[in-house]
């Protein structure tokens, strides 16, 4: 005969014990479920992503109704319960009582309300349930909402409200953000970046009164006088255990409810899980450890032998977009020392704190790849001596050559946590690849691991291609040639943290297995040289394809096409007169308009190539750089110098922006637009950067293409001003340089980067970006028509002409 099982609480850990008793004995329990919540189990880590729209709840529901049918589960939801009698064995709720041989309590945590005057106002909630997410969704654009708490929970509030148009404020009592899981530059990193996305943020900010109108909030009063207006106020300030039900029943309680390693209570029939707990005077907040201890009350309530164990925790998280990771102690100590690693513009922080040659805490923003790593390393209190120089490049720069970027994952014990939303570990991978799951999709739909953020996905990978080996192919970005097994990103990696200035240095410390690359390597890493390091870096011309060695385009007959730059479209007759008199003189067979406003002189052949471009150079014209990875064009129209509709001078901006950007060398060609009013007569919303005139300014546009794939442009900014348009565009040229893969376009890059991070880093970075462009043009801002003309011209003459009789 079945045994009465009653849980109260609906939640992720007692969901989880209802999952590991099914699993191995659908039989052993007629089960009755409780919820004051009118729904079942959804997954409550995601609700951000439902509050900021990349959701919905149908998306987070963990077990739907069908579910609990299917397993014969008595629902009783949206029911509050009102008391257990425990010598009795029933549970009362407001609909009856119901009976019971094993009681499982899964009441969760009570958001903290700081007991401010006016806390009890209407508009005036935590961040705990569907219920608050709903109201925040139900803010309209423009409204104001301040979020007290500035740790995961507020932050997440604020930016989901953020990314729905809510003017967002958040006030946080200590000195930086997430002071518990991030060390004090970390947490300026990420306050920079909410900033970016609009957030307003104040720090060791202490609130004194929360005011109200009519019963309603209106402000947040700070002890410093400052009043900030809100529509909705949002308390995101800690959680403490829901003891109530367990108090009242007579249960050990003392910070959450009493439990020993089997999950049970001070009752022999009664056990809890999850935020309600206190175990040997821990309380628990984080996924992974109420998952452990689910797994050990279902095999208690089987009668099997089990035992919960904490685990060291490594905290890792997705915050706002921004990937966060902490484990151990990293605050200052004796004998303590640091190892730091920043990278400005990927945004990226890494801190490693050393005790006799340990690593005792660890600190990572916006790059986490290899945060298991480096947990290991702190658990296993792994002497580091050897590896020290190194260790802040993670386990596939250890000695200088890259290793096996599978061994750290091989290394994992099972135990080790891979998915950190769902709380699975390797080892439950592992059994679910034993049992026939050959793919991610197969994994995510038998253990729930990537199957929430996503966050984990590449780990998974790596474990299913440990586990299965040659059966496995592990979905991976491509190397650069075969020279290396090393990525694009790899290497530009290298190239700056190492301070690699030559070719022959990134060689020998990337372990480049040929002597001196190869014909695709050479011109990536050519181009990432002179990128990252212009004043030390010599540009390499064997380096380059014939096009920029030869500074014209080859034809398929071999003879070459000339393009002189026209600025911003505009010539002069003088101008007109050279080019034509050269057409005659070189006897060019085809002399055509180009669709970037240029004219295109074809067929010249490679001998007459310095003396064409001398007569050019002697008419005031210079190399328009049509063969290059570089500045092509800047497309105008008339603008206001003649065209009626007309906002702004574009003819003007056009020419002063080839002005500032001709020579730069880029990872593919870069094509400018800009139109004078939204007509787009210069076609700017096709170009890699457009820019259209209003009235009110210059609307910047980025991303788009018009040859084997068509693109549309996407906003970066509007400015009012003429200068702003032309700072933000050298700035997002320079991020680009600096952070783009070679031959990627910029429609290419951004799919990889992110629109909204390459604004972040403009509106960050900007004046810094533009100096770094402006130093490099010191080298490349040149003509190289006239170099050739004067130092190499002899270069351009054939050794000889077999043509010719021996006497001539």
């Amino acid at each position: 005969m079945k045994q009465k099982l009653v849980v109260i609480g609906a939640g992720m850990a007692s969901g989880r014990v209802l999952e590991h008793l099914l699993e191995q004995d659908r039989d052993a329990y007629d089960i009755t479920l409780f919820n004051v919540e009118a729904r079942g189990n959804y997954n409550r880590i995601m609700l951000s992503p439902v509050l900021s729209g990349e959701k919905t709840y149908a998306d987070i529901v963990t077990h739907d109704d069908g579910w609990y049918a299917e397993n014969d589960i008595t629902c009783r939801f949206g029911e509050k319960v009102l008391n257990i009698d425990r010598a009795a064995k029933t549970v009362t709720g407001e609909n009856g009582t119901v009976s019971y041989d094993k009681l499982v309590l899964g009441t969760g945590s009570n958001p903290f309300m700081i007991p401010l005057p006016g806390h009890d106002l209407d508009g005036v909630i935590a961040y705990r349930d569907l219920e608050d997410t709903e109201r925040m969704m139900g803010l309209g654009e423009g409204s104001k909402c301040v979020v007290i708490g500035g740790g995961l929970l507020g932050l997440e509030a604020a930016a989901g409200m953020a990314a729905r148009g809510v003017d967002v404020t958040v006030v946080h009592i200590m000195g930086h953000l997430m002071e518990r899981q991030l060390d004090e530059a970390a947490g300026y990193l990420l306050r920079r970046a909410l900033t970016d996305k609009g957030i307003t943020v104040k720090c060791a900010a202490n609130s004194k009164e929360i005011l109200g109108e009519n019963g309603k909030v209106r402000a947040l009063l700070l002890d410093d006088g400052t009043e900030l207006p809100c529509d909705l106020l949002v308390m995101a300030v800690g959680i403490r255990p829901n003891v109530a039900l367990g108090q009242g029943a007579g249960l050990a309680v003392g910070k959450g409810i009493h439990v020993d390693d089997q999950m049970v209570t001070s009752d022999v029939d009664v056990l809890a899980v999850g935020e309600c707990v206190e175990h040997n005077g821990a309380l628990f907040g984080l996924v992974a450890p109420l998952y452990d201890q689910a797994k050990v009350a279902a095999q208690t309530l089987l009668g099997q032998s089990s035992t919960f164990v904490p685990k060291e925790l490594s905290t890792k998280l997705k915050v706002t977009g921004c990937d966060l990771f902490s484990a151990g102690d990293f605050a200052d100590g004796e004998g303590r020392e640091d190892i730091v690693f920043r990278d400005p513009a990927r945004g990226v922080y890494r801190r490693l704190v050393i005790k006799n040659n340990v690593v005792i805490g660890a600190v990572m923003y916006g790059d986490t790849a290899d945060s298991n790593w480096f947990f290991g390393l702190i658990r296993d209190k792994t002497d580091i001596a050897d590896i020290r120089d190194t260790l802040i490049f993670g386990p596939a720069y250890q000695g200088g050559t890259p290793l096996d970027p599978l061994a750290a994952v091989a290394a994992l014990p099972r135990d080790a946590e891979i998915c950190g939303c769902n709380g699975i570990c390797k080892g439950q991978i592992e059994d679910a690849i034993a049992a026939g799951a050959s793919d991610l999709g197969a994994i995510k739909a038998t253990t729930k691991a990537s199957a929430s953020c996503g966050t984990c996905t590449g780990l998974v990978e790596q474990v299913l291609a440990v586990t299965l080996g040659d059966d496995f192919v592990l979905p991976a970005a491509a190397s650069i040639c075969g020279c290396t097994d090393m990525t694009h990103e790899d290497v530009r990696r290298m190239i700056k943290s190492q301070r690699l200035t030559s070719m022959p240095a990134v060689w020998q410390e990337c372990g480049w297995k040929t002597p001196d690359g190869c014909h695709v390597c050479r011109p990536a890493l050519n181009f990432y040289l002179l990128a990252d390091w212009p004043l030390e870096y010599r540009d390499d011309p064997q380096s380059r394809f014939i096009n920029e060695r030869k500074h014209a385009n080859i034809q398929k007959d071999g003879t070459y096409s000339v393009v002189p730059r026209m600025w911003g479209g505009i010539t002069t007759p003088d101008e007109l007169r050279a080019i034509a008199d050269a057409a005659d003189k070189y006897m060019v067979p085809t002399v055509k308009v180009t669709g970037g406003q240029r004219i295109d002189l074809l067929g010249v052949k490679s001998e007459d190539l310095p003396d064409i471009w001398a007569d050019l150079n002697a008419a005031g014209m210079v190399s328009g750089h049509a063969y290059s990875k570089g500045l092509r064009t800047v497309k105008t129209c008339v603008g206001t110098d003649h065209c009626r509709f007309g906002t702004q001078d574009s003819t003007g901006l056009g020419i002063q922006l080839e002005k500032e950007l001709w020579g730069a060398w880029t990872p593919h060609k870069l094509k400018l637009g800009v139109s004078g009013c939204p007509r787009n007569c210069a076609e700017a919303t096709c170009k890699d950067i457009g820019v259209i005139c209003v009235d009110s300014g210059y609307q910047i546009s980025i991303g788009g293409a018009a040859g084997m794939d068509v693109r549309e442009t996407e906003l970066l900014i509007q400015v009012p001003t003429e200068q702003e348009a032309i700072n933000v565009i050298k700035a997002v040229t320079q991020l680009y340089r600096e952070n783009a893969k070679y031959l990627d376009r910029i429609y290419k890059w951004m799919a990889k980067v992110g629109l909204d991070w390459i604004k972040e880093r403009v509106a960050a970075e900007g004046d810094a970006l533009v100096d770094r462009l402006e130093l490099s043009q010191t080298i490349y801002r040149k003509d190289p028509w006239a170099e050739h003309v004067t130092q190499q011209a002899e270069r351009y003459k054939p050794l000889a002409t077999l043509s010719l009789e021996a006497a001539e």
